[in-house]
């Protein structure tokens, strides 16, 4: 098999990372480490490799883990987005010198995926999608040496760096934009399937209402699968129990906005002068919805682009602290919400505007 960058780091008792870095001729590594590294791979044969060779001049290999564990998120109805991760995190491994592989996982042990990039000495770093991962699945990612960042995702007390929507101040922007549009009667229809940002998402929906001084109505909570045909599914059937409805709704998501949206035209409910709606995501489509879906926006490429960013600082400086990052959002309003009657001013129990 030959000598690997594990073999030199393990033996020079140094990181992979910095091993790469003494090989590709770029600054972050003590003279007496890198001479060191220098004569090992030399000793060990390794520096007249082809592989090396064909390596001069490039930083190396980031491979971004696209991981689907049960599919009601992580799907073709959100593609987009996922593109959008991808495009942030190869256009800026171009520019800092670093190619970038995408390696899909559809319902795959996670034992098996954490082996296929531990056993990959020649990657310089990974980025994990860890949209529908459990705090269990991330902390399986212990054992890897790889330095790791972690997106569309956030948990605290976990010792990785993670790279997410700002999921608290954007709610909280949606319910001050109904309030803003003379709504009190607020709903929102969250997502059955449970991932960390859903649950972000509704946590600060529920205390962003009672932060601006509203009771919240159980009533006005609706529970649906998070793909379109689910999310639709679902809202028929919660509509079909002729439930009392808000006036306003935020879904957690674009997808869910969209399936709900075809259940309320179905079921005779006019869309904005019935109800109210907003997404989350502000996908392509969303604006080419009858009527145009007002919609948060938070920059997926943002987000990937920080994740490089972040990675390769973690592979200049494996010791570094880690770093909870969360990128805002901006609403992007159309026609899906009208206006009801004068602004609400609202209590504001625990909340500061200027805080917004």
């Amino acid at each position: 098999m030959g000598t690997t960058i594990k073999d030199i780091a393990e033996k020079a008792h140094v990181s992979i990372a910095t091993v790469s870095l003494v090989l590709n001729k770029k600054p972050g590594v003590g003279d007496a480490t890198r001479k060191r590294v220098l004569k090992l791979a030399r000793d060990m044969h390794y520096i007249t490799s082809p592989r090396f060779s064909s390596s001069i001049g490039s930083q190396g290999t980031v491979r971004f883990l696209k991981i689907a564990r049960h599919g009601h998120t992580v799907n073709r109805d959100h593609n987009v987005f996922i593109s959008d991760y991808i495009d942030g995190i190869v256009q800026t491994g171009k520019v800092l010198e670093f190619k970038t592989e995408v390696t899909s996982f559809r319902t795959t042990p996670m034992e098996k995926i954490v082996a296929s990039i531990d056993s990959k000495p020649d990657l310089a770093g990974a980025i994990v999608l860890g949209t529908e991962l459990s705090r269990k699945d991330v902390q399986m990612f212990d054992r890897v040496s790889l330095p790791l960042v972690f997106i569309d995702t956030f948990l605290d007390y976990v010792p990785f760096d993670f790279v997410d929507m700002n999921n608290v101040d954007s709610v909280f922007k949606v319910i001050d934009h109904f309030l803003a549009y003379g709504h009190r009667a607020i709903g929102m229809v969250k997502s059955s399937i449970r991932t960390r940002n859903f649950h972000l998402r509704e946590k600060a929906f529920l205390e962003g209402m009672n932060s601006f001084g509203f009771d919240l109505n159980r009533q006005y909570m609706f529970s649906v699968d998070s793909t379109f045909d689910g999310a639709y599914r679902d809202m028929a059937r919660h509509l079909s129990e002729d439930r009392e409805l808000p006036t306003a709704l935020f879904c957690s998501n674009d997808v869910i906005a969209f399936g709900v949206l075809k259940a309320l035209r179905e079921k005779g409910i006019k869309v904005p002068e019935d109800i109210s709606v907003v997404g989350f995501d502000d996908l392509p489509s969303a604006e080419l919805l009858d009527p145009p879906l007002t919609s948060m926006a938070v920059s997926k490429k943002e987000i990937g682009s920080t994740a490089m960013r972040r990675l390769i600082l973690r592979i200049r400086n494996p010791a570094m602290p880690h770093a909870k990052i969360v990128v805002g959002g901006t609403l992007n309003e159309r026609e899906s919400v009208a206006r009801v009657g004068e602004p609400v001013q609202a209590e504001h129990r625990d909340l500061d505007l200027q805080q917004l």
